[in-house]
């Protein structure tokens, strides 16, 4: 029998999710790049150079750009880190040590980066202020998907792109058993064991079960005020790449 922490776990609800989630990544902030590194075999690096390709951050290369629900700031940084880059980023995550984790580990000592700490349903920036957003494996564990992306349309130019990297569900068998097996077995296990938090690493895969599958995810772009969106999947469907434009 396999043991109880393998099994689903139930989310929580709407109402109560923002205050779960930032409690969890406040618990497992320490150890949260180490484990991302590990569970993703480092394929989560490739991921956030593929995001910020996708970017289009050439069109305004001094411009002002958005990472939302950014965490320890890896994808901000991979942004910032980028040749002829000459404008700034701003790293956005409702959970303060997150932020701080980032920022101890030195991430944003010598590139233009500033952390923010501010919710994705309600952030602090006017209307039309940015040249382009991402957001790396956040959009899952916002409260109200369609306000958060909502919200990302309106503080976007017209016309600025949004990419969005998060992990979804292989279709194709047999890798879609043998993946929900290692995500639902022994990832929790290894994760529980690295970050010592006894229930984090069963919400976070349960949390990609649950989510729309891309082409749902694509219509939500849209309706949100997204244009020519496209999505493609990466390494084997574990993990889709969005991205459109603000209309």
């Amino acid at each position: 029998m396999p043991e109880s922490s393998a099994r689903p776990t139930a989310l929580p609800a709407p109402a109560h999710k923002a205050a779960h989630v930032r409690t969890m990544f406040s618990a497992i902030a320490p150890r949260y790049d180490l484990l991302n590194h590990v569970l993703s075999m480092n394929i989560d690096r490739l991921w956030r150079r593929l995001a910020v390709r996708r970017l289009d951050w050439e069109r305004v290369p001094g411009g002002t750009y958005l990472d939302n629900c950014a965490g320890t700031m890896d994808l901000a940084v991979a942004l910032a880190a980028r040749g002829g880059f000459r404008g700034r980023v701003v790293g956005s995550d409702f959970t303060y040590e997150m932020l701080e984790r980032g920022v101890s580990a030195g991430k944003t000592r010598s590139v233009p980066v500033r952390p923010a700490c501010a919710d994705a349903l309600s952030l602090p920036y006017a209307d039309a202020t940015f040249d382009g957003a991402t957001v790396g494996f956040g959009v899952r564990n916002l409260a109200d998907l369609d306000a958060g992306l909502r919200e990302m349309a309106r503080v976007l130019k017209p016309g600025a792109k949004l990419v969005i990297l998060e992990f979804t569900n292989p279709t194709w068998e047999p890798f879609r058993t043998l993946y929900r097996l290692y995500s639902m077995h022994v990832l929790p296990r290894i994760g529980r064991m690295i970050s010592s938090h006894p229930t984090a690493y069963n919400y976070l895969p349960e949390s990609v079960v649950q989510f729309p599958a891309p082409k749902e995810l694509a219509r939500r772009m849209e309706e949100a005020g997204f244009e020519g969106v496209q999505w493609s999947t990466l390494s084997g469907g574990i993990a889709a790449l969005h991205h459109g434009r603000r209309r």
